[in-house]
């Protein structure tokens, strides 16, 4: 009669039992304590934070768009500009690094509004100006610029919101030199003037306050009377032109005559 196998198995360990759950515990909770730093010994503490260090180090890298410029703060204070590419500052707190759009041309419009829809929108609070001598014209005109090279660290630090300084300081201007010019010559010949004497206040007013910004252009949309009494200043506008036409007339002939008699 073949013997029964009272050894458990092969192994000759017993017969097996149910699995030992507090045996199983204690095992787990040995090796979690093994993996904190108060098992490790000096050797893991020091490897921890010389890993933490490596991190801390490597977050001081950043990178520069083709059309930013890298500005880079120590202790929230300008220190140096960087050009587009991989650069690197000193980690968080000692430095931090600032990406603006500097190399970007923005446009605003003042008079007018294009942003929300393909139709031009008016905006009589912006367009109406007085002229110097006290008729009452519409400007919409259109703002072209960007960041002053060399001056990124002034135009993120002194100017809290350059789109509307900028906007505001192009309006400013924009009636100062209308205040200054007669309605005939601003609906005329004096487009290309007025122009180039706004851009030259307004980048005059924005160095004043170190804003970093530089004006390429200013671009006269419509210049017109108010809608309101439009028709009416046409038909003044036209018989100053037929006075003058008849003053022009009238010293011809007069001309003429006088050499019709000096001739006899």
């Amino acid at each position: 009669m073949p013997q029964s196998n009272q050894s458990g198995g092969p192994w000759g360990s017993g017969p097996r039992g149910p699995p030992d759950f507090e045996e199983f515990l204690r095992r787990g909770q040995d090796r979690l304590r093994g993996l904190t730093p108060g098992y490790l010994g000096g050797r893991g503490v020091a490897l921890i934070a010389l890993a933490a260090l490596g991190l801390w180090a490597f977050s001081g890298f950043f990178r520069v768009e083709p059309d930013e410029v890298g500005v880079v703060l120590r202790f929230g204070k300008f220190v140096r500009e960087v050009q587009p590419g991989l650069n690197y500052h000193l980690p968080y707190p000692i430095e931090t690094a600032l990406t603006p759009q500097a190399l970007r041309v923005n446009k605003i419009d003042i008079g007018f509004d294009m942003r929300r829809g393909s139709t031009m929108r008016d905006l009589p609070e912006e367009a109406l100006m007085l002229t110097g001598d006290e008729n009452i014209v519409g400007v919409d005109f259109s703002v072209l610029w960007k960041v002053k090279p060399n001056h990124v660290g002034d135009y993120l630090l002194n100017v809290q919101a350059p789109e509307a300084t900028v906007k505001a300081v192009g309006e400013s201007a924009m009636r100062t030199v209308i205040g200054r010019s007669n309605i005939q010559g601003i609906l005329t010949g004096a487009r290309q003037t007025i122009e180039t004497a706004v851009q030259e206040l307004m980048q005059k007013t924005l160095d004043g306050y170190g804003a970093g910004v530089l004006v390429q252009q200013v671009q006269l949309q419509k210049v017109d009377p108010p809608t309101q009494v439009i028709d009416a200043f046409r038909d003044v506008q036209a018989a100053r032109s037929d006075l003058e036409r008849a003053i022009t007339s009238r010293s011809h002939a007069r001309c003429v005559d006088a050499g019709g008699r000096g001739a006899l």
